[in-house]
């Protein structure tokens, strides 16, 4: 997965809590087992004023003028500011994909559904928790001034304007931390001992041939 140092982006605001998976990527796409192919249905049942249905062309689909994302003024936003509770429901890890796939790299929001948040972090999504007044704060900067911009920096883990003028940090578990910083999910972790994997096999095999 692609390593996560430092980003600055375009911030949009999802002012709603208990924003579900199913909400996050409706049920009706979840037949594909890749990672990619989801962002345009992202949210579809907000953005859209249709049903939308696998393999249908979303782009002669009419858009929701009142959903946050078709607005012109977050069109490109890599970090999504959210309410509690964001990504409860089930577990699926297509929730995530579908964030990732849309261009969002980073998620802002005071609390997560346990199993969503474990997996953007498997993933390379960063859900950054801060305080609710923190939250508060950046949904106003963000309603506030049209092209804000928040710059996170994993190493540091902080999240700051890009004038420097706020600046709050976050907590993030270390092995989850250096999974990012270099990109590495589970199977990446696991080839990065392939040496040992190797040697301990051939020992293996050497000292019990007759399970090979």
């Amino acid at each position: 997965m692609q390593p996560f140092r430092i980003l600055t982006g375009l911030v949009a605001p999802l002012d709603r809590a208990n924003v579900d998976t199913d909400a996050i990527i409706p049920k009706q796409f979840l037949k594909s087992i890749n990672r990619s192919g989801f962002g345009p249905n992202l949210f579809d049942a907000w953005r859209y004023l249709d049903r939308g249905e696998p393999g249908v062309d979303n782009a002669a689909r009419p858009l929701n003028p009142d959903f946050v994302l078709n607005e012109r003024r977050y069109k490109g936003a890599q970090i999504l500011l959210a309410r509690r509770n964001f990504g409860c429901g089930s577990s699926r890890e297509h929730a995530p994909w579908a964030l990732l796939d849309y261009g969002f790299r980073a998620i802002i929001a005071p609390s997560y559904a346990d199993i969503f948040y474990n997996n953007c972090l498997k993933n390379g999504l960063l859900p950054i928790v801060l305080s609710m007044h923190e939250v508060d704060r950046l949904f106003h900067e963000t309603v506030a001034f049209p092209g804000f911009k928040l710059t996170i920096d994993l190493e540091q883990q902080t999240v700051a304007t890009t004038d420097g003028a706020i600046v709050f940090g976050f907590e993030i578990e270390p092995f989850r931390k250096q999974c990012l910083l270099n990109g590495l999910d589970e199977i990446g972790l696991t080839l990065s001992h392939a040496d040992e994997i190797r040697a301990f096999e051939a020992k293996h095999k050497a000292e019990k041939p007759w399970l090979f």
